[in-house]
């Protein structure tokens, strides 16, 4: 199976894919990302609507009371602990990046809240930055079954794609991906016949 493939077949399937979420800004974004974790991007979609008009930048969130933030983001989960990252993402950015999101992968991860997926989403999607390759758990999942990674770990996938896939790619391929595990290549039920990747894909796990 060869790699080069498998990203050629995906990345003419879902030409200039991108990240799932309604937004504007990378700050937009880095919010939706956080709030997407255990969620669903309509639920995020849904809530950032009203958010954004609340709370419209970085600093006005900065300066955001937690007990108010809260019910605004419960319906996408974990509202405490996240409320408590987006406080703390944005303390940060006005403190120490002048109120901009940070550009580079080390300053990405000193935000609160924020691991390697999130950070390649915002610097792959908002910048355009081959920072690395997002790995969700759609990436996570398809990278095994097709047979581009074997590891356990997001972080270890997302090592062994970097391998393979061309750093031209990276900011595209997860995306594309991603279309392709919640369109063609779901979780219990890949619909194997008809997909591009049928005849080169291993299949790993597949009844």
């Amino acid at each position: 199976m060869s790699a080069d493939v498998v990203v050629a077949r995906i990345q003419r399937a879902y030409p200039n894919a991108s990240y799932a979420l309604v937004w504007r800004t990378p700050w937009e974004l880095l919010v939706g990302t956080i709030l997407a974790a255990q969620s669903t991007d309509a639920t995020v979609n849904r809530v950032t609507a009203e958010l954004f008009v609340r709370y419209p930048t970085v600093r006005d969130v900065a300066t955001a009371r937690q007990d108010e933030l809260e019910p605004a983001i419960r319906s996408c989960g974990l509202h405490q602990a996240k409320a408590r990252a987006l406080i703390g993402a944005a303390t940060v950015i006005v403190e120490r990046f002048a109120g901009e999101v940070p550009r580079t992968m080390a300053e990405m991860l000193e935000l609160p809240g924020v691991k390697r997926k999130t950070a390649n989403v915002v610097l792959n999607c908002a910048y355009g930055i081959a920072s690395g390759i997002i790995v969700d758990t759609h990436v996570e999942r398809l990278a095994r079954r097709i047979g581009l990674a074997t590891s356990a770990t997001p972080e270890a996938i997302e090592r062994e794609l970097m391998q393979v896939v061309p750093e031209a790619e990276w900011t595209t391929f997860g995306p594309a991906l991603i279309l392709h595990g919640r369109a063609v290549c779901t979780a219990k039920n890949p619909r194997c016949a008809g997909c591009a990747l049928d005849d080169v894909c291993r299949k790993v796990g597949v009844p």
